[in-house]
């Protein structure tokens, strides 16, 4: 008989931690952004578009946030798979459209396992993978 520890799901405080904490990293550095939080399943726990980003930076971070999901990885670790030679350059998802593989998405582990994921957009790539990064430790 193997036992399993249960692992706290990822709340709807943890996805106002993780938003808020990024969004204050990008206002330290003076960017603005949107943030897109995913509970393990895929379901949008939290969201917050910032209208003075850039436009598309809503969906950037959503995309950001299922790629890192879906892959259990930082998305800022896959852009040599994708560019070209790469391992591939798109995967197919539920809304029958590319995901975007751009630094800002980031998975979040709680026990060592996957509870969800971040996705930010509206900075430059570095700076977006900066910002998740900064909200996940905020959660810790």
């Amino acid at each position: 008989m193997s036992t399993t520890t249960a692992v706290a799901p990822l709340t709807t405080e943890d996805a106002e931690v993780l938003v808020t904490a990024a969004h204050r990293a990008a206002e330290v550095s003076g960017v603005r952004v949107s943030v897109t939080v995913l509970d393990a399943g895929g379901h949008p726990l939290a969201f917050r578009r910032d209208d003075q980003a850039v436009l598309i930076s809503g969906e950037t971070s959503t995309r950001k946030a299922y790629t890192a999901l879906q892959l259990d990885s930082a998305t800022a670790d896959l852009v040599e798979a994708v560019q070209p030679g790469g391992l591939f350059h798109t995967l197919p998802t539920a809304l029958d459209r590319p995901l975007l593989f751009i630094a800002g998405g980031v998975p979040v582990h709680r026990d060592g396992r996957l509870i969800g994921a971040i996705g930010v957009g509206g900075g430059a790539p570095d700076q977006d993978h900066g910002f998740a990064v900064a909200a996940v430790k905020a959660l810790a």
